[in-house]
């Protein structure tokens, strides 16, 4: 184990390093530096970031890399801007009225609160194509359901927490909808499959249903 300022660099397994930050913005910062000076680092086949954490998988010799990410110094900047997605979202989800509660506001102005942000996809996780989205004021955060549903529709916008994310397919889950996007989000079919990959900036936009 080494550190390089609030970066921990940790050995997991034969192949691969988790680096622990303190933040997610360190995340963010740490996942565009690597990408960016990913030419000076050994063989690494994956550099898969999450919420406190990136990992490196399939690194050819894992103590190696990690004596030389010990002097690594992270720049304490935001990451540079990756392509915008524009996601129309009709907001008639079915927790809209309770979130709007939570945030002691009217439905319409729930909806514009969500809309005004520029979002970023800070990971992804839970399921091919689903993207951890930050953009929201600390004061907008949402508990889970406490109870979860069996399922949830593909395309379901929801919140929980800070993050903001898009179901992908149909699937259970436990976050609060408020609205729905007719977006294909994962599709084997294209390059990349995801259309929510980490560092993607996205803005939502309130549509009628059609």
């Amino acid at each position: 184990m080494a550190a390089a300022g609030s970066i921990t660099v940790r050995l997991v397994g034969a192949h691969a390093l988790l680096l622990e930050t303190d933040t997610t913005g360190r995340v963010a910062a740490l996942y565009a530096e690597l990408l960016a000076r990913r030419a000076e680092l050994p063989e690494v086949g994956e550099i898969v970031p999450a919420a406190r954490t990136v990992l490196l998988d399939g690194v050819a010799d894992p103590a190696a890399l990690a004596r030389q990410l010990a002097s690594w110094q992270v720049p304490d900047r935001p990451p540079a801007a990756g392509p915008l997605i524009e996601v129309p979202t009709v907001y008639d989800g079915p927790d809209l009225d309770e979130v709007a509660g939570l945030w002691g506001v009217s439905a319409e102005a729930a909806v514009r609160i969500h809309t005004e942000p520029e979002y970023r996809v800070a990971f992804c996780g839970f399921a091919p194509g689903f993207g951890y989205l930050t953009g929201l004021a600390d004061h907008y955060g949402v508990p889970r359901r406490a109870t979860p549903r069996s399922a949830v529709p593909a395309g379901s916008v929801a919140l929980a927490g800070l993050y903001t994310g898009v179901y992908p397919r149909p699937s259970p889950g436990g976050w609060q909808l408020v609205g729905r996007t007719a977006l294909t989000l994962w599709d084997t079919g294209r390059t990349p499959a995801a259309l929510l990959a980490p560092g993607t900036r996205v803005r939502f936009t309130a549509v009628r249903d059609s």
